[in-house]
């Protein structure tokens, strides 16, 4: 299974389906202000962050879900009523998984940003 994965992303990765964002573009979001708003347990929220990888750490993240079942305060104030939300600087949002191309159009972070 594990093989099966790796092999699969590394075709996805040659063909160009898949943009993985660098360390210095997620870095450029949360300096922008950019705020993803997920779930633990949100399969669309997962994969959003394997699109950033190990660049993930850099991303402004805010879990909405707690133990119990229930929502965090930052969430309710927010008013995030789905899953991912992103939040940019200007008070825009998205809700859904949104490509590094996409983030990038919203954001102004470059896709090469050093």
């Amino acid at each position: 299974m594990k093989a099966l994965l790796m092999t699969a992303t590394c075709v996805l990765l040659l063909c160009g389906c898949v943009e993985i964002a660098s360390d210095s573009f997620a870095k450029c979001l949360t300096q922008k202000g950019v705020k993803m708003y997920g779930a633990y347990w949100c399969p669309d929220c997962q994969d959003q962050e394997g699109v950033f990888g190990g660049s993930w750490q850099y991303v402004d993240y805010v879990e909405c879900a707690t133990p119990a079942g229930g929502r965090t305060q930052a969430c309710m104030d927010a008013n995030i009523t789905g899953y991912p939300t992103w939040v940019f600087g200007n008070g825009t949002r998205e809700t859904g998984e949104l490509s590094v191309a996409e983030l990038s159009a919203m954001s102004g972070c470059g896709l090469n940003v050093s």
